[in-house]
C-alpha cells in the first residue's frame, strides 16, 4: 500500500469521526466553516474526504446558509460575495443528482462565481462518473442565460467525461467570448493569433458551425476588418476552411441556410463574410439555387443583392433553369427596393433577347411590376412585356392584359395601344373612396371571477403593456382584496417573487407595473414611503411625458396604500370601453354604491374617473341630472363635469426664430409651447398629480429626456379629450426617435372623443414623417381613422406638413411613403387633400425641396385615380423647367393629372 493511500485512509477516517455535541463529523464541521467563512479554496479537499450520508448532511446545512445570505446584501455585501463563492463550489460536490447539481450551478444568486469559481467546481466533482458529468454539462448548456457564463465549467465537465461536444448558443457564447480576454474593448493578442487559437482547439469544427446558423450572431463575430483587422473571424474560418479543418461542404450549408432565415443586418453579417470570403464556385451555387432564389424574396437588402447578383452570373452563362428565373423574378418584384427591381427586369431583359422562347414564363412574372407603387418601375415593366409580347400565346396575353388593370392611370394609354381589347375597360365607373369602417369601442370585460383567473391573467405577458388588460388586473385585485385579502395574499405569495419589492428603487422607472399595488398588498412598504408618492405634484417646468406618467403613478399609489381596505371595495374609473372611456351611466350607479355603502372616493380614483367619462355619450344629460340628485359631493362634480362645455383646453403654438435670436439653431421640438387653460376647478379640488391639468405649468418650451415608453397608457388617461391628449403627445413626438414606438398614443388619440384642432393635426403631421416605418404605420392607420369618422382636416393636417417639412422636421422620403401607404388603401382623396394643401409652399420654396419628386409622384398618383381637377399654385413653374429629374418629372405628371394647362 502507497503512503498516498494510506494517507487518503487516515483522512478518511478523521473525516469519518464525530464531533463531539451534535453528531456530525469533523469533516462536515470543517467542511461547513469553510463555507461559512468563504473560504471557497479549500472547500475541494475538503469534500474529499466526505461520504454521500456526510455530503448530504452538508446539503442540507448549505441550503440554510443560501437563504441567510440572501438577507446581507446590504450590510454585507463582500462577506456575502465570499459566501456566496464557497457555496457554488460546496454545492456542486454535494448534490448527488445531475438535475440537482446543474440547477444549482445555474442559480441566479451565484451567477457571479459561474467563471471565477468553475476551476473550483470542477475540482469538487473530480470524482463522479463520466455519465454524471455529461449529463451536468449537457443541463447547463442547455440554459442559455447559464451556458455563457459557465463556459469554463462546462468545458471542463466535457473534457472530464469525454461525451459530445454542446452546440448551443449559450455554449458558443462563452467559446467566443473566451477569444477576448482581457478588457472588454481591447483585443490582448495580435497578428493570426485568432487563427492559431480556433486551429488548435478541437472543438472548433462543431462550435464554428453552430456559430454560423446562430439567429444572433456573438459580438466579435460581427465585427469588421476595419473594426477589428486582427480578430476577424471571417478571415480565420475561410482560412480554416482552405485548411480542411472545417468542412468547406457543411459551412457552405450553414451560411447559406443563415443567410436564407433573415434576421437582422448584425446578424447576417458574419455568414455573409464567410460566405464572399470562402467564395463558393458556380458549380457549388448550382446545387443550392433554391435557396439562393429564397434569398432573393424575405433577406434584408444586401442579402437580396448578394443572392440576385449570383443568380444573374448562372443565368447569364446558361446555368439556370428559366423555371428559377422566373421564381427569382417574381420574388425580386415583388420586393420595393427600386434599385433590385430594376437591376431584375435588366437582367430578364437580356435573357429573353437571347431566349424569347422563355417569354411565356418570365413575362407573367414581369408583370407583377404593373402593381408596383412607383410609375416608372410600372413603364419599363410596360415596355418590356411590349417588346416580347408576340412570343406568346392568347392565353398568356389575356394573363398579362388583366395584370395591366393594375397600372397606373399614366400608363393606360400606352396599355391601351398594347393590348388592344384585350385589356379590361373600366372607362365610366365613377371613383370611390375607401376607407375603413368607423372604429366601435368595444365593451371592457367582466372583473375575474375568481382568484386564479385574476392571477393567470396578471402572469400573462404583456398585462403591462396592454391598457385594457391592466386595467382589467388593477381593478381585480382591488376587488379581491376587498372580498377576501388573506386568500389573495397567499395566490399572491405562491406566484410571484416579492423580493425585490421592498427595494424602494425598484419602482423608480416602471410606473406601469402592477407590482406597487401587489408590494401594498403585502404590507412590504413603509406607509410613510407610500403616501409621499400619492402627494407628488410635477414640478412646473415638468415635462408632459413626467406630468402624464405621475397620474398613472398617483393611482398605483394609491391603490397600495388602501387596497384590501374598505375604503377601497372597487374602482370608480375602471373603463368600461376600450378607448378607456367610462360611460356615465355607469359611473352614475359605481358613484350610489360608494354612497349607499358609506364610502368616501379614492381622491385620485376619483379624478381619473371624471377624466375619463364620456360627456358626448347619448345617456350623458340623464346620467348629469341622476348625477346631482346623488346627495353626494362626488355626485355633484360629476354632474358639475358634464354640464361643462370644455373642462380641460389646451392649445399648441411654436415660437419663430424671429421671436429671439437665440432661437435661430433650436429644433421644432424646441421651439414646442403648449399652454393649457386656466381650469380652477381642476386645480383646486383635483389631486396634485392632476392639477397640471389645471393650468400649473410653465407656458414655455420645456425638454423631455425620457425614452418614450409606456405611451400606449397616455390615450386611456384623457380619452374624452383627445385635442389636450394631442397638445401634452406633441412635444414627445416632435422630438422624434428611431425606437419604433414614438407614435403608440397616436392610435388611442384617432380613437378619442372631444374637439379636434390644431394639436391633433401637428400630431399626425408629425408622425406621417416618423423615422420608424412600424411609427409611420400607425400614422397612416390614425390618419384613415380620423377620416373615416369625418373628424379629419385634411387641408389643417397639410398646411401643418408644408412648414414642418421646410423646418427639415418631416424628411420628404418618410411622407412619401406614409401618404403611399394610405393611399393603396383606396383612399386616394383623403392623401389627395392632404398632399394638395401642403404642396403649394413647398412647391414655391426659393431652393427646390430635395426629395419632393416622390411626394409629387404620390399625388400625381391619387389624382389619376381620384379624378381631381383644379389649379396647384407654384405647379406651372417646376413643371416646365428644363431637364428629366424626378421632380420636374412629376411635376408634369400631376399638372397633367390635374387638366392644368401646359
Amino acid at each position: 500500500m502507497g503512503v498516498d493511500t494510506v494517507t487518503r485512509g487516515t483522512e478518511k477516517a478523521v473525516g469519518t469521526k464525530k464531533a463531539e455535541g451534535d453528531g456530525r463529523s469533523v469533516g462536515v464541521e470543517k467542511l461547513v466553516e469553510a463555507v461559512r467563512g468563504g473560504r471557497a479554496d479549500e472547500v475541494p479537499s475538503l469534500l474529499e474526504g466526505l461520504g454521500a450520508a456526510d455530503r448530504g448532511a452538508v446539503l442540507a446545512e448549505l441550503k440554510s446558509l443560501r437563504t441567510e445570505v440572501r438577507g446581507w446584501e446590504a450590510k454585507r455585501p463582500r462577506e456575502a460575495a465570499d459566501v456566496r463563492r464557497a457555496l457554488y463550489v460546496a454545492g456542486a460536490g454535494c448534490h448527488p443528482g445531475a438535475s440537482a447539481a446543474a440547477t444549482w450551478l445555474g442559480g441566479r444568486d451565484l451567477a457571479p462565481w459561474r467563471s471565477e469559481g468553475s476551476g473550483l467546481a470542477l475540482r469538487a466533482v473530480a470524482g463522479r462518473s463520466p455519465e454524471w458529468l455529461a449529463d451536468v454539462a449537457g443541463r447547463l448548456a442547455a440554459r442559455p442565460a447559464v451556458a455563457e457564463h459557465s463556459y469554463e465549467l462546462i468545458r471542463g465537465l466535457v473534457e472530464m467525461s469525454g461525451c459530445a461536444v454542446p452546440a448551443t448558443d449559450g455554449y458558443v457564447l462563452g467559446w467566443a467570448w473566451q477569444f477576448r480576454a482581457g478588457s472588454r474593448w481591447r483585443l490582448s493578442f495580435e497578428g493570426p493569433e485568432l487563427l492559431e487559437r480556433l486551429r488548435a482547439d478541437p472543438q472548433t469544427p462543431v462550435l464554428a458551425l453552430h456559430a454560423l446558423s446562430m439567429t444572433e450572431s456573438p459580438e466579435g463575430l460581427t465585427w469588421t476588418v476595419t473594426e477589428a483587422p486582427h480578430a476577424h473571424w471571417p478571415t480565420a474560418v475561410a482560412a480554416l476552411v482552405g485548411e480542411g479543418v472545417l468542412d468547406r461542404t457543411e459551412i457552405l450549408d450553414a451560411a447559406l441556410s443563415r443567410l436564407l432565415r433573415g434576421g437582422r443586418p448584425r446578424d447576417l453579417r458574419f455568414p455573409m463574410e464567410v460566405l464572399r470570403l470562402v467564395g463558393p464556385t458556380a458549380a457549388e451555387f448550382r446545387e443550392r439555387v433554391p435557396d439562393l432564389v429564397g434569398m432573393t424574396a424575405d433577406t434584408p437588402s444586401p442579402i437580396a443583392g448578394y443572392a440576385q447578383e449570383v443568380l444573374a452570373g448562372l443565368a447569364t452563362d446558361g446555368g439556370l433553369s428559366t423555371a428559377a428565373l422566373a421564381e427569382m423574378t417574381s420574388s425580386v418584384l415583388f420586393r420595393t427596393e427600386k434599385k433590385l427591381v430594376r437591376a431584375q427586369l435588366t437582367l430578364v431583359g437580356k435573357v429573353l433577347a437571347r431566349d424569347p422562347g422563355a417569354a411565356a414564363e418570365l413575362l407573367p412574372a414581369v408583370a407583377e411590376v404593373f402593381g408596383n407603387e412607383d410609375t416608372d418601375l410600372q413603364g419599363r415593366a410596360l415596355k418590356l412585356v411590349g417588346r416580347h409580347l408576340s412570343a406568346v400565346d392568347d392565353s398568356v396575353r389575356l394573363e398579362l392584359a388583366g395584370q395591366a388593370g393594375l397600372l397606373s392611370p399614366a400608363h393606360r394609354q400606352a396599355a391601351v395601344e398594347l393590348f388592344g381589347e384585350s385589356l379590361e375597360s373600366d372607362t365610366g365607373v365613377p371613383y370611390e373612396e375607401i376607407l375603413p369602417p368607423v372604429p366601435e369601442p368595444q365593451p371592457v370585460g367582466p372583473a375575474a371571477a375568481t382568484i386564479e383567473e385574476l392571477v393567470e391573467g396578471m402572469l400573462a405577458k404583456g398585462v403591462n403593456d396592454d391598457p385594457v388588460r391592466f386595467e382589467w388586473a388593477l381593478d381585480g385585485l382591488v376587488r379581491h382584496a376587498h372580498r377576501d385579502r388573506e386568500a389573495l395574499t397567499r395566490a399572491v405569495r405562491e406566484a410571484f417573487t416579492t423580493k425585490s419589492w421592498q427595494e424602494p428603487h425598484h419602482f423608480s422607472y416602471d410606473f406601469r407595473s402592477l407590482h406597487a399595488v401587489l408590494a401594498g398588498l403585502l404590507g412590504l412598504l413603509e406607509p410613510s414611503w407610500i403616501k409621499e408618492r400619492r402627494v407628488r405634484e410635477p414640478g412646473s417646468a415638468a415635462c408632459f411625458h413626467e406630468a402624464l406618467t405621475g397620474i398613472r403613478d398617483a393611482r398605483l399609489w394609491e391603490a397600495s396604500a388602501l387596497i384590501g381596505t374598505d375604503a377601497l371595495p372597487f374602482l370608480l374609473a375602471s373603463p368600461t370601453v376600450s378607448t378607456g372611456g367610462v360611460d356615465p351611466l355607469v359611473l352614475v350607479e359605481r358613484l350610489r354604491a360608494y354612497r349607499d355603502a358609506g364610502v368616501e372616493p379614492a381622491p385620485a380614483d376619483l379624478a381619473q374617473a371624471l377624466l375619463r367619462v364620456l360627456r358626448t355619450a347619448p345617456d350623458a344629460g340623464r346620467a348629469e341630472v341622476e348625477a346631482s340628485a346623488l346627495g353626494t359631493e362626488a355626485g355633484q362634480r360629476l354632474g358639475a363635469w358634464l354640464r361643462a362645455d370644455e373642462p380641460l383646453a389646451a392649445t399648441l403654438r411654436f415660437l419663430a426664430r424671429e421671436e429671439d435670436r437665440s432661437l435661430e439653431r433650436w429644433g421644432v421640438y424646441q421651439r414646442v409651447v403648449v399652454e393649457l387653460a386656466d381650469r380652477a376647478v381642476v386645480r383646486e379640488k383635483f389631486p396634485p398629480a392632476f392639477r397640471w391639468l389645471g393650468g400649473t405649468l410653465e407656458t414655455a418650451p420645456r425638454r423631455c429626456y425620457h425614452w418614450i415608453s409606456g405611451g400606449e397608457h397616455w390615450a386611456p388617461i384623457l380619452p374624452a379629450d383627445r385635442e389636450v391628449l394631442a397638445a401634452c403627445f406633441v412635444p414627445s413626438l416632435a422630438r422624434g426617435g428611431s425606437s419604433g414606438k414614438t407614435t403608440e398614443p397616436l392610435t388611442g388619440l384617432a380613437e378619442a372623443e372631444g374637439p379636434v384642432g390644431r394639436a391633433v393635426a401637428v400630431a399626425v403631421a408629425l408622425a406621417l414623417g416618423a423615422g420608424d416605418a412600424d411609427d409611420r404605420l400607425r400614422a397612416v392607420d390614425a390618419l384613415l381613422v380620423l377620416a373615416s369618422r369625418g373628424d379629419l382636416d385634411g387641408r389643417r393636417v397639410g398646411e401643418e406638413l408644408a412648414w414642418l417639412v421646410a423646418e427639415g422636421a418631416v424628411k420628404p422620403n418618410r411622407l412619401a411613403d406614409a401618404a403611399r401607404t394610405a393611399a393603396v388603401t383606396g383612399a386616394y382623396r383623403t392623401v389627395w387633400a392632404v398632399l394638395g394643401a401642403a404642396l403649394p409652399e413647398l412647391l414655391g420654396a426659393g431652393k427646390p425641396v430635395r426629395g419632393l419628386g416622390e411626394v409629387l409622384a404620390v399625388a400625381a398618383d391619387c389624382v389619376e385615380r381620384c379624378g381631381a381637377r383644379g389649379e396647384l399654385p407654384g405647379l406651372a413653374g417646376v413643371a416646365s423647367a428644363k431637364g428629366s429629374s424626378q421632380l420636374v418629372v412629376q411635376a408634369k405628371r400631376l399638372r397633367a393629372a390635374l387638366g392644368q394647362e401646359a
